[in-house]
């Protein structure tokens, strides 16, 4: 495996960010997570701008993003990742507390790979963390 795989995880509840790292630490992928905390820092972090300007070069193996966060919400960055030439192929994995049908059909019309409904207790949320880590950042592959 590329040691320098990395996930980004689009996210701006600070309870949901230490059980994902802590889920993807069990399986060994926790020092490979870049953490931001909304849809603007997630597109800074992708397109390398602002705070992320210098950040290593390549994408990240797949994006993790909550739908509601501050200044701009995840659909928007959805959409701004799959227009672009160099993100689209990046799988975007919505991890979403939103039941809204109009929430999830709007992210498969923009191009999410998969939408995923936040499980309320702790010991299913992990293994749903624990799941898609480990298909999207060992198993998948992408292209270079």
């Amino acid at each position: 495996m590329n040691s320098l795989k990395r996930i980004l995880l689009a996210e701006d509840d600070q309870k949901d960010i230490e059980l994902t790292l802590a889920a993807l630490e069990e399986i060994n992928l926790a020092n490979k997570v870049d953490v931001v905390n909304n849809g603007e820092e997630a597109l800074d972090y992708l397109f390398k701008r602002g705070t992320y300007k210098n950040r290593e070069n390549g994408n990240p193996v797949v994006v993790l993003l909550d739908i509601k966060m501050p200044k701009i919400d995840g659909l928007e960055v959805i959409k701004q990742i799959k227009e672009n030439d160099h993100l689209k192929s990046i799988p975007v994995v919505i991890l979403t507390s939103s039941k809204m049908e109009s929430d999830l059909i709007t992210s498969y019309n923009l191009g999410v790979n998969a939408y995923v409904t936040k499980p309320v207790g702790f010991e299913n949320f992990v293994k749903a963390i624990k799941e898609l880590g480990s298909f999207w950042a060992i198993l998948n592959e992408i292209p270079k």
